[in-house]
């Protein structure tokens, strides 16, 4: 099963598509194309992972440990972790696939 999703990352302005892929509805490979380099570098070297370990582990799986290694100088409100996330758990047919957002306005 392949999921993809494309993220819009806000103020920034860069733009980010992730593509998880499942052979085995378990293992999951990505394919992360992005204008940001800080995204670029985590692209380079992203692991395929267990998609019912990552589920299990939660915030201490593979790819937050790889988000958190990577990712340094980054913004911490970047929503393409989260992204590729959601892509993982499509791909391993742990969720449906389903819109997500995050609209902030001033108030």
């Amino acid at each position: 099963m392949r999921a993809k999703a494309v993220i819009g990352a806000g103020v920034c302005g860069f733009a980010t598509t992730v593509t998880a892929t499942s052979d085995d509805m378990q293992n999951v490979t990505f394919e992360i194309e992005s204008d940001c380099e800080n995204i670029k570098r985590l692209a380079a070297s992203f692991p395929q992972v267990d998609g019912y370990a990552e589920i299990g582990a939660g915030f201490d799986g593979v790819i937050h440990q790889v988000v958190r290694d990577t990712l340094k100088g980054c913004c911490s409100g970047c929503i393409v972790p989260c992204g590729i996330f959601k892509s993982m758990q499509v791909a391993a047919g742990l969720a449906l696939p389903a819109p997500a957002s995050i609209d902030i306005v001033k108030e």
